[in-house]
């Protein structure tokens, strides 16, 4: 940086300081507790002096900072293609069509009743994604951030680390999906090495932020639904699928909460960032439009994929031992189950087509590891002095470490991780809901530029309470291989029961609420 350059920084920071700019805890801050793009590189600070280099390679320099409403220019049309092709790549991987496949892996269902298990638990789960991505475009900032208006300042650091726990998660089993597939194609690529693409293709997107992440998942999805097409189009013309009927009683009802749960789960994954996806768009953005754009970004894959692994997983009934879609679902996973549809129709292409449907999975991966620094961010005063970028290296190495031993057991961690999803989700939903649409009573409700005031914001005691209360109701009602609740063991056959914990989450944690939060409002009073 030069002697120009320096001047040039010192001058805006007189200009914006002239312009009535506040310091708070080390950020120039307007009123409304925006954040100007050009006070990150402002002084001589190790922090100041990283954001000067960042700026030099484009990377985005903000990160919790909420977004002035001359810097939004994620505008127009435009910018609802964005935000519907967001999600459309996101979910357009090879993760979502594995989640069809468990449907007969680990219930044994039919194809009938799987497909619209799918199809109502898809609904339901992306209900709260579409909503919360309509408040970044109203206040500029993001999910975890927005999430203190709800359980305060200290409160919101529990959701925070949950969903760090959910981004790290979502990314190594998702690099376990993209590496199977590769070692499918080729059995001599061993599984960390797949995983190690997956992270490194990864890290390059998420590391230059919002802009690039949005213009790599704009087109990333037309490869996968090219892919995801082809086949369709095979296995329906190999006849080699099975209308399995589906089942009765109550080991059927099991079946159906215990899929649902893991549907609902995958969906609504996305509720704990959404927002940050939205916040460069103008505060007068059609509230309506971000709803709808998001919700067709998000059923249209959820769908399609979830019901062609549906479809796909039914050629392995009956399994009499000599199947190869068995065989290859027992050898390889997801990756073994494509690869008898696409392989051994298509040859070298079909091992081609493989390849592609694994590199998709970058385009899954991105929301969790661009989330995953603003969520750190949250944490502590000091984390949010730690440039975005860096806490998205830190994240990548993580989730590399933990996804090279989990390669061998991916069918476990996937079912077990999204139940546990879909279980604190479903709790911060009914609480977030409650307090948006009866304590708040809209976006009204709300001051933003509060977002950094710890003494202005609510106690958090009454979300944090009702946290706990809906964690007694998903014991109660969640049925997992380790353990299985008593409402979860009724709600199906014994021993396996049925899960109904993240409905009794949600519903615990909503109606406690209410009565926590009136009494804490009249003692504080915020």
């Amino acid at each position: 940086m030069g002697l120009n350059d320096t001047y040039d920084v010192e001058k805006r920071a007189q200009s914006t300081t002239a312009e009535g700019l506040t310091k708070h805890h080390g950020k120039l801050m307007a009123e409304d507790g925006a954040v100007p793009g050009d006070t990150f590189e402002i002084g001589d600070s190790w922090y100041a002096k990283t954001q000067r280099l960042a700026g030099r390679l484009k990377i985005e320099q903000r990160g919790i900072e909420r977004v002035p409403e001359d810097e939004r220019e994620d505008n127009g049309f435009k910018a609802l293609l964005n935000t519907m092709t967001m999600w459309l790549s996101a979910n357009m991987v090879v993760s979502s069509f594995a989640i069809g496949v468990l449907a007969r892996s680990i219930w044994y269902m039919g194809v009938a009743d799987a497909m619209l298990v799918v199809l109502f638990f898809n609904l339901l789960g992306v209900t709260p994604v579409c909503y919360f991505s309509t408040f970044g475009p109203r206040f500029g900032l993001r999910q975890m951030v927005l999430s203190r208006f709800w359980f305060g300042w200290y409160g919101v650091k529990l959701i925070a680390v949950f969903n760090v726990l959910a981004c790290i998660g979502w990314s190594a089993v998702n690099s376990i999906v993209g590496a199977q597939l590769i070692h499918t194609v080729n059995p001599d690529v061993p599984g960390y090495a797949g995983i190690l693409i997956i992270a490194f293709c990864t890290f390059l997107v998420t590391l230059f932020g919002y802009k690039v992440v949005h213009a790599y998942e704009f087109w990333s999805w037309l490869p996968a639904v090219i892919i995801f097409l082809i086949t369709l189009g095979v296995f329906a013309h190999s006849g080699d699928f099975v209308a399995i009927p589906w089942g009765v009683g109550k080991a059927e009802l099991g079946s159906v909460l215990s899929f649902g749960a893991t549907v609902y789960g995958f969906a609504t994954g996305w509720t704990s960032y959404a927002a940050d996806y939205t916040v460069y768009q103008p505060s007068t953005q059609s509230r309506r439009k971000v709803f709808l754009f998001t919700w067709l970004g998000l059923i249209i894959p959820l769908l399609f994929t979830e019901m062609l692994g549906v479809a796909v997983m039914s050629a392995t009934f009956p399994n009499d031992g000599d199947n190869r879609y068995q065989r290859g679902y027992t050898a390889s996973g997801t990756g073994g189950l494509l690869g008898a549809v696409l392989i051994y129709h298509l040859g070298t292409f079909g091992k081609f087509c493989l390849v592609v449907l694994a590199l998709t999975i970058i385009a899954n991966n991105c929301p969790n590891i661009y989330s995953i620094a603003l969520t750190v961010q949250v944490l502590a005063r000091w984390t949010a002095r730690v440039p975005r970028f860096i806490w998205t290296g830190i994240g990548t190495g993580v989730y590399i470490a933990i996804a090279i031993p989990g390669y061998s057991h991916f069918e476990e961690v996937l079912e077990n991780f999204m139940n546990f999803i879909g279980y604190w989700l479903a709790i911060y939903e009914g609480i977030s809901l409650t307090d948006h649409f009866v304590f708040k009573r809209g976006m009204s409700g709300y001051k933003p530029e509060i977002y950094e005031r710890p003494e202005l914001l609510p106690p958090g005691i009454a979300a944090v309470g009702a946290f706990c209360v809906g964690v007694c109701g998903m014991v109660l009602g969640m049925s997992q291989v380790w353990f299985v609740g008593p409402v979860g063991l009724a709600a199906g056959e014994h021993p396996f029961g049925g899960d109904v914990g993240f409905e009794l989450g949600f519903a615990f944690a909503a109606t406690s609420y209410l009565c926590f939060r009136t009494v804490e409002l009249k003692f504080f009073g915020r």
